[in-house]
C-alpha cells in the first residue's frame, strides 16, 4: 500500500496535514503574545503535563486555593492525569482502579486510569483540546483576538475546547449532536460566552459524525472561523502519545510493583476520535502491548463496515478517524450499549451496589469507586474482559485502559433508562440479572483480530470519509499506512515544547524556578 513512499513524501504529508513548527503569520503570533501577556496566561509544555513533577513550584503554589473547575488559566497546569478529585496534586501516580477477578471473571488484571480527575470538564478530553490548540498558538496559526475556535465533537471534546478557549480568552464554539447527554449541554450553557450562537446542535446522536463535518464545512466559509477537528488533528494523537502514554506507564508500573512477572499485555480504548488510541502506540513501543480499539456493537464500523445508532456516549463512529493509526492496531472489540446501560444502573443504584458488596463480595470502597466510570469507561472495561478471554490471558497479564469520564455526566439518562426498563424500580433481582448477564457470563461483546488483510480493510474504509467527502489529499491519506509516518512525527512534541518555552518568555510568564 505504501512501500514506495520516501522520507520526503512523509515530511510533505506531515506539513500538509498541519504538523509544523514554522510560524505561519508573525503578525498573528505577535498579537497572540500581546494577548497572553496582558492576561498573564502561561502555557504548560507537553513534557510538564506528562510528568507534572517537573512543573515549577511557583506554578503549583497558586493552585492550592483554586477550584479546579473554575475558568482560570492557572488550571492549565492541571491538564494532566495526576490530579485528585479534590483538586490536589500532582500526585506520584494517577488515580486508577483495578477490577477484581470476582467482578470480571478473568484472571488477567484490568486497570483503568480515572479521567474525571481532569479540571473544568471532569473528563480527559480537555487534554486533547489543549494539545490541538497550543501548536496553532505558538506557530501563529490561530489568532485569539479575531478567530473563533470551533470544536466538533460528540460531547466531551467540545466541552474541553470551550474550557480551553475561555481560559485563553478566545471565542469558542461547540458543535455536537443534539441527542448528547443533558449534562453536557447544561455545562456548555454555563461556559460559552454566547450560548445561543456558540452551541450548535447537529442532527442525531453518537453515530452522526458526518452531520458534524457538514456543519463545520459550512462554518468554515467564514474566514474568522478556525475548525479544530479532533478527528483529523494529529496533535491530538501526539498529545496522548506523549502525555497519556507515560501516565499509563506510571499506572502499570505502580500496579505491578510487587509482581516481577507481570507484563502489559494490551491497551484498550474506545475509538472515539482515535486520539486516546495514540497512548497505545506509546505502550506498544515501550512494552509491546497489543492495541485494542473498541466500538459499539450497534454500529460495528471497524468490525464489519457496519452502521447504526447507539448510546455509548463518547464514541464517534460510522467512520475511521484520520488520526487512527489503523495499521498498528491489533484487535477490534464491539460492545453493546445494552451492556453499558445495564452496568451504569448496576454501579449507581442502591440495589446494584448492594448486590456487588453482599452477593459478589466486592470491597465497598471499590464499589463506591465505580461511580467514576461513565458509559465509555464501562465499555472499555467490558472490552478488556473480552480480550482477556479471547487471548487466554492469565494472572501475569495486565490490560490497561482509561475511564474517560464519570457517571455523573449521565444522571438524566440513567433516570430515563430506569423509568423505561425498570418502571417498578431497580431491585435485587434486576441487579443479579445484570451482573449475571453482563459480567458473570461476560459474552456480550464481539472480537476481531486484525490480520494484515483486516487492517487494510479498515484503513481503506477511511478513504470514503477523508478523500471523497472531506477532500484530503490522496497521497497524504495513503502515507498514513506507513509506520514511518507515525514514528516520524514524534519529534514535533519536543519542538513545540521549545516553542512554548519561548512563547512564555515573550509573554513574560516563563518561570524558571
Amino acid at each position: 500500500m505504501s512501500s514506495s513512499i520516501d522520507d520526503g513524501e512523509i515530511a510533505r504529508a506531515h506539513a500538509s496535514l498541519g504538523l509544523t513548527t514554522e510560524v505561519a503569520d508573525s503578525a498573528v503570533y505577535d498579537r497572540t503574545v500581546d494577548r497572553f501577556r496582558s492576561r498573564g496566561i502561561a502555557l504548560p509544555t507537553f513534557g510538564e503535563l506528562a510528568d507534572p513533577s517537573t512543573i515549577p513550584a511557583a506554578r503549583l503554589a497558586p493552585l492550592a486555593g483554586l477550584d479546579r473547575n473554575e475558568p482560570d488559566s492557572r488550571n492549565l497546569f492541571r491538564v494532566h492525569w495526576f490530579g485528585g478529585l479534590d483538586g490536589s496534586g500532582p500526585h506520584d501516580v494517577p488515580d486508577y482502579i483495578e477490577l477484581p477477578s470476582e467482578m470480571t471473571g478473568v484472571e488477567a488484571r484490568i486497570v483503568l486510569a480515572f479521567g474525571n480527575r481532569f479540571p473544568m470538564i471532569k473528563a480527559h478530553k480537555v487534554l486533547a483540546a489543549y494539545a490541538c490548540l497550543v501548536p496553532r498558538l505558538v506557530t501563529g496559526r490561530f489568532d485569539p483576538t479575531a478567530h473563533r475556535a470551533v470544536w466538533p465533537s460528540t460531547g466531551n471534546y467540545a466541552r474541553g475546547g470551550i474550557a480551553i478557549s475561555r481560559i485563553m480568552d478566545c471565542r469558542g464554539v461547540a458543535v455536537l449532536p443534539e441527542g448528547m447527554s443533558k449534562a453536557r449541554f447544561d455545562w456548555l450553557e454555563q461556559w460559552t460566552l454566547d450560548p445561543a450562537n456558540d452551541i450548535i446542535r447537529t442532527p442525531g446522536t453518537e453515530s452522526n459524525v458526518k452531520e458534524i463535518y457538514d456543519t463545520c464545512n459550512e462554518l468554515e466559509k467564514d474566514p474568522e472561523i478556525e475548525i479544530i477537528n479532533q478527528f483529523s488533528e494529529f496533535s491530538n494523537h501526539l498529545g496522548h502519545y506523549s502525555v497519556t502514554g507515560p501516565a499509563l506507564s506510571r499506572v502499570f508500573e505502580h500496579a505491578t510493583a510487587d509482581s516481577g512477572d507481570a507484563r502489559l499485555a494490551a491497551y484498550v480504548s474506545a475509538s472515539g476520535s482515535g486520539g486516546t488510541l495514540g497512548a497505545g502506540d506509546y505502550l506498544k513501543d515501550n512494552y509491546g502491548a497489543r492495541i485494542v480499539a473498541v466500538e459499539a456493537l450497534e454500529c460495528p464500523t471497524l468490525l464489519e463496515n457496519g452502521f447504526g445508532d447507539h448510546n455509548i456516549q463518547g464514541i464517534g463512529d460510522k467512520h475511521v478517524p484520520l488520526i487512527h493509526n489503523v495499521m498498528n492496531t491489533d484487535d477490534v472489540v464491539a460492545v453493546s450499549d445494552r451492556s453499558t446501560d445495564a452496568l451504569d444502573a448496576l454501579f449507581n443504584t442502591p440495589a446494584g451496589k448492594a448486590h456487588l458488596v453482599d452477593r459478589v463480595g466486592l470491597d465497598p470502597a471499590l464499589v463506591d469507586a465505580l461511580q467514576h466510570m461513565g458509559y465509555s469507561s464501562s465499555c472499555n472495561a467490558l472490552a478488556a474482559i473480552k480480550i482477556a478471554k479471547e487471548r487466554g490471558l492469565g494472572r501475569d497479564d495486565v490490560i490497561v485502559s482509561v475511564a474517560t469520564d464519570g457517571s455523573e455526566l449521565y444522571d438524566a439518562e440513567r433516570t430515563e433508562y430506569l423509568a423505561s426498563h425498570h418502571p417498578n424500580g431497580y431491585d435485587s433481582v434486576a441487579a443479579a440479572a445484570d451482573f449475571g448477564r453482563e459480567l458473570e457470563a461476560g459474552d456480550t461483546a464481539k472480537h476481531l483480530e486484525l490480520t494484515e488483510q483486516e487492517r487494510r480493510r479498515v484503513f481503506n474504509l477511511g478513504y470514503f470519509t477523508w478523500v471523497e467527502q472531506q477532500g484530503t489529499d490522496f497521497g497524504d491519506f495513503t502515507a498514513r499506512a506507513d509506520q514511518r509516518f507515525w514514528d516520524g512525527m514524534r519529534h514535533f512534541v519536543a519542538e513545540w515544547d521549545e516553542q512554548i518555552v519561548e512563547f512564555n518568555a515573550r509573554t513574560g510568564t516563563r518561570d524558571d524556578d
